[in-house]
C-alpha cells in the first residue's frame, strides 16, 4: 500500500542485447528499499519504460508478484495506448501486486483537459479496483494538469484516483484535497513539500541520493533540525544539468557495467561529462562509494 516516504522512479538494468534484465531491474529496487527509499516504481519514464516492450512489463510484473519486498514495489505502465495501458493493468491484477499505479496521459499529442478525463474515465470503466497515481510531467506528455483537472478527476473517482506524482510542480504547493497524496517528482522539493503537506517524494535521482533523502524525511517526520537538506538539492541540481537517465546510468556503470546498457536513442555521457558530474559530486562531499545502493 502506498504511504508517505521516499519513493524512487527506479531505473531499468538491460541485457548486452537491449532485453529487459528482470532480476538485475528488481535487484536495484531491492537494494534502494535497504538503503533508505520506502519503495520503488519500477517502469516509469527513468525507467525506459516508453521504450520498453510489453512482454518484458509483464515479465517484470509476474517476477515481482512473488518477491518479498512486493508491498513495496509499484508499477509505473509507461505506454501511450488506452488498449495497451488497460491490458497492463488486468495483466497485473492477476498477480498479488499493489494496485496503486503510476499512470500519466498519452505523450505527445495535443490534449484538452476533457480528453484526458475521459482517458482515465476508460481505464476506470475497465479496471475499476486500479488505484492511479496522476503522473504530471508537461515536459513528457505535452499537457500540465491543473489543480481544477486533479479536483474534478478526484470528484468523479474518489476511490480510484489517490494521489500524484508532480513533475511539472505546479501542483505540490496548491492543491488540497483529503486524504490525497502528492508526491513532487523531485528531492529538492521533498522538504519544501512536506512543509505543505505533501506526502513525499517519488523521484528519478533518489536512485542515488536515497539515504540523503530519507534523513531529510526522517527528520522531518520526528521534527528535527534539518542537516542534510541543502546537500540533497544541491545533489539533485547537480544532475539535473544532465539528461537524468544518462547520469544516472553513468554514474552507476562505474560500479556495475551492467547499467551500461541503453535503449536507444538514450545514451551514457560521454566520458568528459562523467568525469565532469564526478567532480562536481566530489566538491558536495557526496562520494560514489557511499551513494550507490549495495
Amino acid at each position: 500500500m502506498l504511504k508517505r516516504g521516499v519513493y524512487a522512479a527506479s531505473l531499468s538494468i538491460l541485457n548486452r542485447d537491449l532485453t529487459l534484465n528482470v532480476e538485475a531491474t528488481i535487484s536495484h529496487g531491492e537494494n534502494l528499499i535497504k538503503n533508505g527509499c520506502t519503495g520503488v516504481f519500477f517502469m516509469g519514464s527513468t525507467g525506459q519504460a516508453q521504450l520498453c516492450s510489453i512482454e518484458s512489463k509483464k515479465e517484470l510484473i509476474s517476477k515481482i508478484a512473488s518477491h518479498k519486498l512486493r508491498k513495496q514495489f509499484f508499477i509505473g505502465l509507461g505506454v501511450n495506448s488506452l488498449s495497451d495501458t488497460i491490458t497492463l493493468i488486468q495483466y497485473a491484477n492477476e498477480y498479488e501486486i499493489n494496485k496503486e499505479m503510476l499512470i500519466g496521459v498519452p505523450a505527445y499529442y495535443p490534449k484538452e483537459d476533457q480528453g484526458c478525463f475521459e482517458f482515465f474515465k476508460r481505464i476506470i470503466s475497465e479496471c475499476p479496483k486500479v488505484k492511479i497515481v496522476i503522473y504530471n510531467f508537461e515536459k513528457l506528455f505535452n499537457y500540465k494538469f491543473s489543480v481544477e483537472a486533479i479536483t474534478n478527476l478526484v470528484n468523479a473517482f474518489p476511490k480510484n484516483i489517490i494521489g500524484v506524482k508532480d513533475s511539472s510542480y505546479n501542483l505540490f504547493e496548491n492543491l488540497k484535497i483529503k486524504d490525497f497524496l502528492i508526491f513532487p517528482g523531485s528531492e529538492a522539493k521533498l522538504l519544501r513539500g512536506l512543509e505543505y503537506g505533501c506526502a513525499g517524494c517519488i523521484s528519478a535521482v533518489t536512485n542515488v541520493t536515497h539515504s540523503l533523502a530519507r534523513k531529510v524525511f526522517d527528520d522531518f517526520e520526528n521534527k528535527k533540525p534539518q542537516t542534510k537538506n541543502e546537500q540533497l538539492i544541491a545533489v539533485r541540481e547537480t544532475f539535473d544539468q544532465y539528461n537524468l537517465i544518462s547520469a544516472l546510468h553513468s554514474f552507476h556503470s562505474i560500479k556495475d557495467q551492467n547499467y551500461e546498457n541503453l535503449l536507444p536513442p538514450l545514451t551514457l555521457l560521454s566520458k568528459e561529462k562523467q568525469k565532469e558530474l564526478e567532480k562536481k559530486l566530489n566538491e558536495l562531499e557526496f562520494y560514489l562509494e557511499k551513494n550507490l545502493a549495495a
